[in-house]
């Protein structure tokens, strides 16, 4: 047939033409397709390639390639029709000609390509075309393969077809190797054509070069499956190509050429891999695989799987033994072998390049047949080479920097992963880990990142090895990243944990791997660890410790620890704690007691702290030692936070060590051991009530709810004999720290807690006491006490239990407390008035222990009981809050019946303000403007409020001491602004208290006297002026919109008060100050509408005399006004006229005068007479009697001066002066 198309290509007509059959088109055939699965997150290999088609399953399990393809009895190929059954026997040459001539096409389409975008559909299409033709072809030489090739048993047939059909296999062996020298070598194509492995345009349109990149790879995985099938329906026998063996007289056999291209595959795809390689940063090995694309990556896991199935089947060579064939050269700088010539000899890092592609290409494995990811393992492990990999990577005269160990860490890490972790692979690098554990395993280029950072915290430390025993996943950015996040040794770490967790049962292989790290350590290489190198074994026995027999290993790293100097350095000290506390963190987890542990910790602990606390210690040695100190506590207190029970000898920690720290600590050292006290307070009080709450004991287990209860009380012991006694001892500092109160408020829950925990001197009512040391004492600080308090108060089930038997009175006292906290809120701002920091802290606690304490039961049934919910007064301010107290308990008491009642209220009100002299005392030394206002203002709302209350007799020692220590005292203060101010409160107080008052009532109005009298004086102006007088204090005090009877007395002491001390003339002398004090009484008298007869004629004697004696014009002017105010309002309140009580003053007033000021008296009665004639007329026969006594006492006859003046006075009174006008006329 060779002869008969020698001359022409076209294939003859086939007989069926006519029947149009060939129009029954085949299925399209798998091919590499990489442009469908783009970011696919499941790294699926595409569903159009030879895996997702299932064209590799059906290879594998000797099925039809394509049962349902080439079912008719013609099939068209290259564009013509041939019988299905017949040609490739009948026309090998031509098809595999029309085969070459179509490859031929597609190479001169890209070859005459441009970059005409208009043409890109075009040529896209037609390249698409001649691609499809030519794996359709192949497709059909696989389908008649398996369908139609049997192996001829007869040695020579007559048939002609039979003899064609016995020399297909030699003639498609011939055929198949012109395919491989027509498509050479993938590292030989063109430039421009493996340029389409990095196309960036993911389109649906190719230009020609993609379409010819990607036949080539469909041509080589073909002709493998094609050989592969030949050998299985040749039965294995071998095929020979004989017209090639009679040309050259070499042998060619199907097997010789399938070994042949599978090895110049496997070279190329390699070489392929080393220019990625090239471009692949360290920090991208697990991220950038060695891949050109999803096809070359499909085309391995086919090698792959062919590789292994013929192993399996065949006993061929595996696909590691090809790859280690090909690597191992590489890696030792040897020539490549025969078989894999061409691989590149430039490599920049052989070892790098071979740990990243083994790595890559074992993650395959992962890859069923089906093309999909799987964490079934479907590929044998590999480690003997990894392992002579391994000792390269580790050999100290490689000399190979982190950067690069790192990296085959890493790869080695991934290798665990995916296959079964390797002892052998462990030791290997726990060799080389043992010989640079002080190494720094840093990348320089990597910056901080890179940097094997030191962790801070025992938590922190158990958190990494607890990472490094639970590695990410292999795909997670976890572990794709870790070259960034970890250092070589850390990943080493990660292998280890896999390999030591293989086995569960503390096999030989953990025997071994264990014995072979204790064996690294001994006395001097303790000793000769860096603080990087101490870290790094600390973190090696955490993760052992977390893999196998926890006491072992801790006792074993307490031994090893134990070699270090005693004189080492504060740091590596704090590395030990932290580490030891990492392996308690580590028994509490597991549930285990870790006494000995503890112990040996607090024995280090307590050597450190009294060399801190020596006097002798160097103050930079001290500052050194703080170091680990600190770490102590913070180790300690994640212990406490983390356990579950604190049933594991956690008490052991909190050794006598705390009895030296505490007192030789600075103010910020003080501050963290009181933070780290509050931490293990909180959480001991957080276990017992877990413990007291949860389900009671098993009546088999009756025992475990008792020990858990004594392990808290011996935690709790540790802390009352360690830190409580210096906590009382800062109680009454001016400057406690800011967390002393917070640290006591704990101890104060921990004793309504665990009340039997508490010591002796704190019995029988621990509660009480600290709250009597903290909070009810007067000696503590408001800043104090503002901070305490307000934790214990907000405790409902502690204000509860203190409402009620022998905690009744405990409200009280923290009533008392609140009251001087609020009057000594001043105590801390600057000496110009202005806020300081910590006064601004005392005013932000003192809201919240405001807001508190009016919900204490005893103190909300007082605002109840008085209309004022605390919810209302809650949110005043602190002071108004204070008043609004006040007024309730002033409220309640006055409306109390029975004396039982209103003698146990007074009893009540003393205990809430307690010797409140004592709380203004400080403002009085310390002369603070602020602080006095407030503190005269307090107790002057006391005293007003409370006036009845402290009129009894239980309460007016204190009322006298009041007026005595802070209105009376010998030298009076400067503070008239606070005087002024809450004087009115005083006075108004003490007027009601005298009156009420059954047994000191006397003393009371003389304190009230003396005190008016006081600050009559000293707030009276020495001219007279209105806007001073006006805001006269006592004025004020005495001043009511709507009279009372209350208010009345008050005035009624004060006009006696002015009347006795200040009007009051010496001989013929004014007393001082007479304008001032006449416009006080004129302003009295003026806002106060009294219509008490006898209390607005108490100033009239005193008026009278003013007018009649004093010529001054403003007095004179004053007098006159007052006086006019006083007759008016007599006339207006008086029931009859004339007013009795304005003429029996008057009638005294004459007779006190006749004779000596006579013509005077008659000008101030002419005055009276102007304002009412009835009360003067009255006065005419007894004023008449006396001109006429007088006269005749002169003996001189008429006294015509004296007559003209009286007459003046009667032209006054209307008839009755005209009447004794005319009496007169007539003597």
């Amino acid at each position: 047939m060779a002869e008969e198309f020698s001359e022409s290509l076209t294939p003859p007509v086939s007989p069926f033409a006519a029947d149009s059959q060939c129009d029954l088109a085949a299925a399209r055939p798998p091919c590499f397709c990489c442009f469908e699965a783009i970011d696919d997150p499941t790294e699926a290999l595409s569903s159009e390639g030879y895996v997702g088609r299932g064209s590799l399953k059906r290879l594998l399990l000797r099925l039809d390639p394509a049962p349902a393809e080439f079912e008719t009895d013609t099939v068209e190929i290259f564009g013509f029709p041939w019988v299905t059954e017949t040609a490739l026997v009948e026309s090998t040459k031509l098809l595999f000609g029309l085969f070459r001539q179509t490859f031929y096409k597609l190479e001169t389409l890209v070859q005459s390509s441009s970059h005409d975008f208009g043409q890109a559909g075009n040529l896209h299409y037609e390249s698409e075309d001649l691609r499809q033709q030519c794996v359709s072809f192949l497709q059909y030489v696989k389908v008649f393969l398996h369908r139609y090739l049997e192996p001829s048993l007869d040695a020579a047939p007559s048939h002609p077809y039979a003899q064609l059909e016995q020399r297909l296999p030699s003639a498609l062996l011939e055929e198949l190797f012109g395919i491989t020298l027509l498509t050479g070598r993938l590292k030989d194509l063109p430039a421009g054509v493996q340029s389409a492995f990095s196309m960036q345009n993911r389109g649906k349109i190719f230009p020609p070069s993609w379409h010819l990149l990607h036949l080539h790879l469909d041509i080589r995985w073909s002709v493998l499956e094609i050989l592969h099938v030949l050998g299985h329906r040749m039965q294995s026998q071998v095929v020979y190509a004989h017209q090639f063996v009679d040309l050259t007289g070499e042998n060619l056999t199907d097997t010789s050429l399938f070994e042949e291209h599978l090895c110049s595959l496997l070279c190329d795809l390699t070489g392929l891999a080393m220019g990625k390689y090239s471009k692949v940063r360290p920090t991208e090995t697990l991220s950038s695989d060695p891949f050109s694309c999803l096809c070359t990556k499909e085309l391995w896991v086919l090698l792959m799987y062919l590789l292994e199935h013929r192993t399996k089947v065949l006993g061929t060579e595996s696909f590691w033994s090809y790859v280690n064939s090909l690597l191992q050269p590489l890696v030792a700088g040897q020539p490549a072998p025969e078989q894999f010539a061409g691989l590149p000899t430039h490599c920049k890092d052989p070892l790098g390049f071979t740990w990243w592609l083994l790595t890559h290409l074992a993650t395959l494995g992962q890859y069923s047949r089906s093309g999909t990811v799987h964490n079934e393992k479907h590929l044998e492990d590999n480690w003997t080479f990894v392992e002579g990999l391994l000792k390269i990577t580790c050999n100290p005269k490689g000399g190979l920097t982190e950067e690069q160990v790192r990296m085959h860490v890493h790869c080695c890490l991934s290798l665990s992963l995916l296959w079964e972790p390797s002892t052998a692979a462990v030791s290997a690098l726990w060799e080389y880990y043992s010989r640079n554990l002080n190494a720094s395993f840093a990348v320089p280029w990597l910056g901080v990142s890179g940097l094997g950072s030191l962790c801070k915290t025992p938590l922190a430390l158990l958190e990494q090895a607890r990472s490094c025993c639970s590695p990410s996943g292999l795909r997670s950015p976890g572990h794709t990243q870790l070259y960034r996040s970890a250092n070589s040794f850390n990943i080493f770490l990660r292998v280890l944990a896999l390999c030591l967790g293989q086995d569960g049962a503390g096999g030989v292989p953990q025997r071994q791997i264990k014995g072979r790290i204790y064996s690294k350590f001994s006395s001097r290489k303790m000793q000769e660890l860096s603080e990087g190198g101490l870290m790094n074994f600390l973190l090696l026995f955490l993760v052992v410790a977390r893999q196998v027999e926890l006491e072992d290993v801790a006792s074993r790293a307490c031994e090893l620890l134990g070699f270090l100097p005693s004189n080492c350095p504060p740091a590596h000290r704090a590395l030990v704690w932290r580490g030891q506390l990492s392996l308690l963190l580590l028994f509490q987890e597991r549930g285990l007691d870790g006494g000995a542990q503890a112990s040996w910790l607090a024995s280090s602990f307590n050597e450190t702290a009294k060399e801190f606390y020596n006097k002798t210690t160097e103050v930079s040695r001290r500052l050194a030692l703080w170091g680990p100190l600190g770490s102590y506590l913070e180790g300690v207190a994640e212990v406490f936070e983390t356990s579950s029970s604190l049933a594991l000898s956690e008490e052991q920690l909190l050794s006598e060590g705390f009895d030296w720290l505490l007192p030789a600590c600075r103010q910020s050292e003080l501050n963290s051991v009181l933070g780290f006290l509050q931490i293990v307070l909180a959480q001991l009080r957080r276990v017992h009530q877990r413990s007291v709450q949860s389900a009671p004991a098993p009546a088999w287990a009756p025992a475990a709810a008792s020990v858990i209860k004594e392990r808290h009380l011996a935690v709790a012991s540790a802390l009352w004999a360690h830190f409580f006694p210096f906590l009382r001892s800062l109680r009454l500092s001016q400057t406690p720290p800011a967390q002393l109160a917070d640290a006591a408020a704990g101890f104060t829950l921990l004793a309504f807690d665990l009340p039997s925990s508490a010591p002796q001197d704190l019995q029988p009512n621990p509660v009480q006491s600290i709250m009597h040391f903290f909070g009810w004492d007067d000696m503590v600080p408001p800043l104090l006490v503002t901070r305490y308090l307000p934790h214990v108060l907000q405790n409902s089930e502690l204000v509860a239990a203190l409402s009620g038997g022998s905690g009744a009175a405990a409200q009280g006292l923290s009533v008392r407390a609140w009251i001087r906290c609020v009057l000594q809120q001043h105590l801390h701002k600057n000496p110009d008035g202005t806020e300081s920091k910590t006064a601004r802290a005392v005013g932000e606690q003192l809201c919240e222990l405001t807001r508190l304490v009016l919900r204490l039961p005893e103190v909300d049934g007082i605002l109840q009981r008085a209309g004022l919910p605390s919810t209302t007064a809650a949110t005043l301010e602190p002071t108004a809050a204070l008043e609004t107290f006040v007024k309730a308990v002033g409220g309640v008491y006055s409306g109390l019946q029975l004396l039982s009642e209103r003698s146990a209220m007074v009893t009540r009100a003393l205990d809430y303000i307690g010797d409140i002299l004592k709380s203004v005392k400080p403002y009085v030394v310390s002369k603070n403007q602020g602080g006095m206002q407030l503190a005269y203002w307090t107790v002057g709302c006391i005293v007003k409020h409370w006036s009845p209350l402290l009129a009894t007799s239980k309460a007016q020692q204190l009322l006298f001491r009041i007026v005595d220590g802070l209105l009376l005292p010998p030298k009076l203060p400067q503070q008239d602004k606070a005087l002024r101010d809450s004087l009115p409160l005083y006075l108004q107080g003490l007027s009601v208290a005298s009156s009420v008052s059954q047994s000191q009532g006397a003393g009371l109005k003389q304190q009230l006297r003396s005190v008016t009298r006081r600050y009559l004086d000293h707030f009276l102006p020495a001219s007279p002026s209105l806007g001073i007088v006006a805001n006269h204090p006592v004025l004020l005090a005495a001043c009511e919109a709507t009279p009372t009877v209350r208010g009345a007395a008050l005035r009624r002491t004060i006009v006696e008060v002015l009347c006795e001390s200040f009007l009051q003339f010496k001989s013929h002398a004014p007393p001082p100050r007479l304008a001032s004090v006449l416009m006080f009484l004129l302003e009295l008298l003026r806002r106060n509408g009294d219509t008490d007869l006898s209390l607005l004629t108490l100033p009239l004697p005193a008026l009278l005399r003013c007018l009649m004696l004093v010529n001054e014009p403003t007095v004179r002017k004053t007098s006159t006004e007052a006086l006019q105010l006083v007759v008016e309002r007599c006339a207006a309140a008086s029931t009859q006229r004339p007013c009795e009580p304005v003429v029996a003053a008057l009638r005294s007033f004459v007779e006190e005068n006749a004779g000596l000021y006579d013509r005077q008296v008659y000008g101030v009665l002419e005055t009276v007479a102007v304002l009412d004639p009835s009360v003067v007329q009255a006065l005419t026969p007894s004023l008449t009697l006396s001109l006429r006594n007088a006269e005749h006492k002169r003996g001189m006859g008429k006294n015509i001066a004296l007559r003209s003046a009286y007459m003046k006075l009667l032209s006054l009174l209307g008839e009755s002066g005209q009447a004794e006008i005319s009496s007169l006329e007539d003597d």
